[in-house]
C-alpha cells in the first residue's frame, strides 16, 4: 500500500422496515459490532431501492442490539448543508496514490436520525464529484470506475483503522465496494482492528454501464497484490461480474440481494463452499439478515 500523509428487493426492504418484533441478538456475542460499507444510503441518496436498504439494514440491526457504523462515498449529489455533513480533520489529510497519481482523502461525517448511527463519507474531487454525463448517482458509466473503487476501498480501510473500532462483521454492498474485501484480507488482514472480522459481500442489482479498465490488475499489483491473488481472474470479461467474483473470493460469506443474479455467479459461490443466502430467503426482513450474520 502506498500512502502519503497530508422488485424482490422492494419486498425485502418493506419487510425490513415493517418487521414485527425486535429480537435482541447482542446477548449472543461479546463483540456485536457491524461495519456497513455501502454504495448508497438514504436520505443522503434520497431515492432508489439500494439507498433505502442502505439505511434500513443498519437501523434494523441496531434496533436488535448490534452496534453499527457505516461508510459510503460522498457523491456529488449528497447535499452537505441539508444533511449536516462536516469534515473530520483528524481523519483527513492523507494522499492516496493510484496509478502514480496523488488523490487527497477527505473524510466527512453525519448522523442518521433518529438512530444516531454515524455515517462516514469518503470524499475526493477527482472521483466523486457529479459529472454532467453521469447516467446514475454512482456514475456507473465512468471509465475510471476501477480507480474509484480502489480509492473508496483504501480510504475506507485507512479511516476505519484510525477509528480503532473493531468490527465482528464487515458487510460490503454495491459494486463500488467490491475491492474492499481484497484489501481487508491482503493488506489489513494482520491489523488488530480487522484480524478477527468476518467479511460479507452483498451482490446488489445494477450493472456497470462502462467496462472495467483492463489495467485494473496492474493497478492492484502496484498496491502490493501478488500475481497469485489475481491470476485466476485473467481472461474473464471486464464487467461488473469480474468485480463481484473478486469480492466473493476474498469474503467469508455472500448475500445475493439481486433476484436476477447471473446463474454463473451463483454457481461460482456454490462451488466455493462459502455460506450464502439468496434474495428469496431475505423476504422475511431484518431477521433473515440477522440470522445469517449470526450464523457466521
Amino acid at each position: 500500500m502506498r500512502l502519503r500523509p497530508v422488485g424482490s428487493l422492494s419486498r425485502s426492504i418493506s419487510a425490513i422496515i415493517t418487521a414485527p418484533g425486535r429480537l435482541n441478538y447482542c446477548s449472543m456475542t461479546n463483540n456485536n459490532r457491524i461495519l456497513f460499507i455501502s454504495q448508497e444510503i438514504a436520505p443522503y441518496i434520497p431515492s432508489g431501492e439500494a439507498a433505502k436498504l442502505g439505511r434500513a439494514l443498519p437501523q434494523g440491526m441496531q434496533e436488535r442490539g448490534f452496534e453499527v457504523r457505516t461508510f459510503m462515498p460522498k457523491f456529488g449529489t449528497v447535499n452537505e448543508r441539508r444533511n449536516q455533513l462536516h469534515e473530520v480533520i483528524r481523519l483527513s489529510g492523507m494522499n492516496i496514490i493510484i496509478d502514480d497519481n496523488d488523490h487527497p482523502l477527505i473524510i466527512k461525517v453525519a448522523s442518521l436520525q433518529p438512530s444516531r448511527i454515524q455515517v462516514y463519507f469518503i470524499d475526493n474531487d477527482d472521483y466523486f464529484q457529479k459529472l454532467d454525463e453521469d447516467c446514475d448517482v454512482a456514475g456507473s458509466n465512468r471509465a475510471d470506475n476501477d480507480e474509484r473503487a480502489l480509492f473508496f476501498a483504501r480510504g475506507t480501510m485507512e479511516t476505519a483503522k484510525k477509528l480503532r473500532w473493531d468490527p465482528k462483521v464487515i458487510l460490503c454492498s454495491g459494486w463500488i465496494t467490491a475491492l474492499t474485501p481484497l484489501f481487508i484480507k491482503r493488506m489489513y488482514g494482520d491489523d488488530l482492528s480487522f484480524k478477527n472480522s468476518k467479511v460479507v459481500y452483498m451482490v446488489m442489482p445494477g450493472q456497470l454501464e462502462a467496462p472495467v479498465d483492463e489495467r485494473i490488475f496492474t493497478k492492484l499489483k502496484a498496491d502490493g497484490f501478488a500475481t497469485r491473488d489475481l491470476k485466476k481472474f485473467a481472461g474473464l470479461p471486464f464487467d461488473v461480474n469480474l468485480l463481484h467474483r473478486m469480492a466473493i473470493d476474498f469474503s467469508h460469506a455472500v448475500i445475493f440481494n439481486d433476484p436476477d443474479v447471473s446463474p454463473e455467479l451463483l454457481e461460482y459461490v456454490k462451488e466455493s463452499g462459502k455460506p450464502y443466502i439468496t434474495a428469496d430467503k431475505l423476504e422475511g426482513g431484518i431477521d433473515a439478515y440477522a440470522d445469517f450474520i449470526k450464523s457466521l
